[in-house]
């Protein structure tokens, strides 16, 4: 039994990873609307950050992001991209499955989340300062 619920996991993650190359594919195509470029950004950008929304540590919720969260972003985005243009994705995902690395990508979102970071430090750190006086 627990063969096949990690075959199922496996499965599943080898599904979100096509479907990621599809998105890739996606967005660079001239026949995806511009909000379904947007909200695909952000899928695609968040599939590939090293952080998550929910933290792994937590126990059961620090799952959801890649249970339900992940997958619920690439069903929306895909659902906003003409069929048409999914199926030339498709068939480009399969011929060309990898996607070459993108280190200025990886840079920019390592940076976007590292800003964040800085400014939850600072609005904490002056709502601590205004609390002391």
């Amino acid at each position: 039994m627990k063969k096949g619920f990690i075959d199922g996991l496996k499965e599943r993650a080898g599904l979100i990873k096509r479907e990621i190359s599809v998105l890739y594919f996606a967005l660079r195509h001239t026949g995806t609307p511009w909000y379904a470029k947007a909200v695909g950004i952000l899928t695609v950008g968040y599939a590939l950050s090293p952080i998550d929304l929910i933290p792994d540590f937590i126990p059961v919720l620090g799952l959801l992001d890649d249970l339900i969260i992940l997958p619920g972003m690439i069903v929306l985005t895909l659902r906003l991209i003409p069929k048409q243009v999914i199926d030339e994705c498709r068939a480009k995902a399969e011929s060309a499955p990898m996607m070459k690395k993108n280190y200025i990508a990886v840079i920019m979102i390592v940076a976007i989340w590292v800003f964040l970071a800085y400014l939850s430090c600072r609005i904490i750190i002056e709502i601590n300062g205004s609390m002391r006086r």
